[in-house]
């Protein structure tokens, strides 16, 4: 929803939330004609605080907003991922914990959490063992460095982050999402694929023989 206007998951405004679970259903309808399964719902923007507002009521408010596109999202047979977005760029669900804690309330087997290196970089526990706590309630992962590059373009180590992923058999995919295309698109996606796959390799050879 980042490129849009009018519609706030976090609304206090019983249409504009309404026309914003509209608006999600009518993408995970787009979704499905693709061919594809996920949803990942960042969009920072879209879910502030209301002004005057808690934390507490942007909660309800985002629930509220999102049980109303419960049939649609599951009608399509699609994935609805929550990311977790760190601040500045966000001031609601700012960790894997408070965006767990709205899946709880919404208690659906088509909602679930996503992850993004860069936003764990704010959590007050080491990303590592975010993965290892919350990665069995994720559908979808973004690798990238806190410098807004891709992974293999800064100081994050990915080794430790595929050994957590491979240690607890996460099977699902490993997107690299960059903010800064520096040197260029080409170079990034062949580079950041080979790093990973290095990194891959390096944790797999970490891990017990029994889980390799």
């Amino acid at each position: 929803m980042a490129k849009t206007e009018g519609f706030c998951l976090t609304s206090s405004d019983l249409q504009i939330r309404t026309a914003t679970a509209n608006y999600l259903v009518e993408l995970a309808k787009a979704c499905q004609e693709l061919g594809g399964t996920i949803l990942v719902l960042g969009s920072p923007a879209q879910r502030r605080i209301p002004l005057g507002f808690t934390k507490e009521q942007a909660t309800e408010f985002a629930v509220d907003t999102l049980k109303r596109t419960i049939d649609g999202i599951s009608n399509a047979g699609v994935m609805l991922c929550l990311e977790p977005l760190s601040p500045p760029d966000a001031d609601f669900i700012n960790t894997a914990s408070e965006g767990l804690e709205i899946l709880e309330k919404i208690n659906h087997p088509n909602y679930c959490l996503h992850l993004d290196v860069k936003a764990m970089s704010t959590e007050p526990e080491p990303t590592t063992e975010v993965i290892r706590k919350y990665i069995g309630k994720t559908g979808h992962f973004h690798a990238n460095d806190s410098n807004l590059r891709g992974p293999g373009f800064g100081s994050v180590d990915f080794v430790p982050i595929f050994q957590a992923l491979l240690e607890k058999k996460y099977t699902g995919w490993v997107s690299v999402e960059v903010f800064d295309y520096k040197p260029d698109p080409e170079t990034i996606a062949i580079q950041s694929i080979a790093y990973m796959k290095d990194c891959e390799l390096k944790a797999r050879n970490l891990l017990p023989i029994s889980l390799r």
